[in-house]
């Protein structure tokens, strides 16, 4: 097939919807946003139109220098773990008879029907000390007695991970069910072990895939707003938690704007990336 830009009007008609669509829920919300980032806020938890830069000057003070910091950090950590529980995971699933495989698929799908809401407060009862797993621990003579476990910064890491397992999982599928299942076998013909070949084989061949649904999950992470403030610690809190506290609870609808401005161009930065990178993939197999 070969691509060609349109030549008729008519031709733009199919994308007129979706095009409106993006205009007016994002461009023009977002649009408002920026420009009320660059407001002064006033007494009274007001604010009033001016051009001033001192709501991004705000993000170099410590306290929220570092929730910037632990907010980006905690969004890496989540995105190496799940890809590195998912990648495997999913090699695996796609070694299976299909009639399996799409039993597997139904869970993971299944999971994502599960609400943040639901994730959290099942992860909380998991971790707590009345009626989590330490109680399991303590009955097979593990620990002397339960613990609690939540809120913590483990508590809050598990919670996540297991939210982004399935995205992640439904990222890599694609790719892996698609790989030629030969090569793996050429390179124990060889002489490699599975780990090797596994690590030398399968890993390079799908950098690029790895590389942007790490970018996906990453982006995913960064926006996490309920799991930080029920499985986590004030001191854990995100970004996107403290966007909220601003604009409804400190009423400082200036600051709060610039906060969600910087999480939406990075978000977008990498999502950029991430096509980036496809389309280089795209260009390297043709």
């Amino acid at each position: 097939m070969i691509r060609r830009p349109p030549k008729a009007v008519s031709e733009y008609a199919q994308i007129l919807f979706p095009a409106g669509m993006l205009l007016l829920f994002f461009v023009v919300p977002f649009g408002l946003m920026v420009a009320v980032s660059f407001f002064r806020r006033i007494q009274g938890g007001f604010y009033e139109p001016d051009f001033v830069l001192a709501n991004y000057l705000r993000f170099l003070t410590p306290f929220f220098g570092g929730v910037l910091g632990f907010s980006l950090l905690l969004a890496i950590v989540v995105s190496v773990l799940s890809i590195a529980i998912a990648f495997p995971f999913t090699h695996r699933l796609v070694s299976l008879p299909r009639k399996r495989q799409v039993v597997w698929l139904v869970f993971l799908l299944s999971i994502l029907s599960l609400s943040e809401v639901i994730i959290g407060f099942a992860w909380s009862t998991l971790l707590s000390r009345t009626a989590g797993i330490t109680n399991l621990l303590v009955a097979i003579g593990i620990m002397s007695e339960p613990q609690s476990w939540s809120p913590s910064f483990g508590g809050l890491l598990a919670g996540l991970t297991y939210q982004a397992f399935p995205y992640t999982v439904l990222l890599l599928y694609p790719a892996l069910a698609r790989f030629d299942p030969h090569f793996m076998e050429a390179a124990r013909t060889l002489g490699a072990s599975p780990a090797r070949s596994f690590w030398t084989v399968l890993v390079p061949a799908h950098r690029n895939v790895l590389v942007a649904t790490s970018i996906m999950v990453f982006v995913f992470a960064l926006g996490s707003y309920l799991l930080p403030q029920l499985l986590g610690r004030p001191q854990h809190w995100t970004l996107s938690v403290l966007i909220t506290d601003q604009a409804i609870y400190q009423s400082n609808m200036p600051f709060a704007a610039a906060m969600a401005v910087f999480l939406v161009l990075v978000s977008l930065g990498l999502v950029g990336l991430s096509l980036y990178v496809g389309r280089t993939k795209e260009a390297a197999d043709a």
